[in-house]
């Protein structure tokens, strides 16, 4: 079977920097399950791996505009310290959960500076390139449960040892 829409892939992925950093991986733990056509993984990938089956591998390059998107620095805020009620200490790298105007964001402290926060709601991979090795484990087609979640969810059989 190949990939699909509405179809339901098993996959081992390492994904790396241009600088070839691994940046995450899937070796030495359970294969990523994913529902083809729900955008749940960034749409270069996705489109990559259309058309294949299990046994393929593929190298594929995601550019920003197919990936996390291009770097915004109209993304990044000064915020005055106020603004984090509640919380006691804050430092560089802490994230918080911030609703907007564009929805749900996660928001990074970048700089503390007296009682200004700066703070960059663009994903930590925004503006770079995605360089993906994968291995197609299985494809099977999705139930009607998965569709109308939009989600993949393990089944008996779907690969617990790779």
């Amino acid at each position: 079977m190949q990939i699909t829409q509405q179809c339901v892939a098993t996959i081992h992925y390492t994904l790396k920097n241009d600088e070839g950093e691994v940046i995450d991986s899937s070796e030495g733990q359970e294969p990523l399950l994913y529902l083809h056509g729900a955008l749940n993984i960034v749409p270069g990938l996705e489109n990559a791996l259309e058309g294949k089956a299990a046994g393929d591998k593929i190298n594929v390059i995601v550019n920003p505009e197919e990936g996390y998107g291009e770097y915004d620095a109209e993304l990044v805020q000064q915020l005055p310290r106020e603004m984090f009620t509640g919380v006691d200490t804050i430092e560089v790298g802490m994230e918080f959960h911030a609703q907007t105007e564009h929805g749900m964001q996660i928001l990074a402290v970048t700089h503390i500076e007296d009682d200004t926060i700066t703070v960059d709601s663009n994903h930590l991979l925004a503006g770079q390139n995605l360089h993906f090795d994968v291995e197609v484990i299985k494809v099977r087609q999705a139930s009607e449960e998965e569709l109308k979640q939009g989600l993949a969810i393990k089944v008996d059989g779907d690969c617990d040892c790779c």
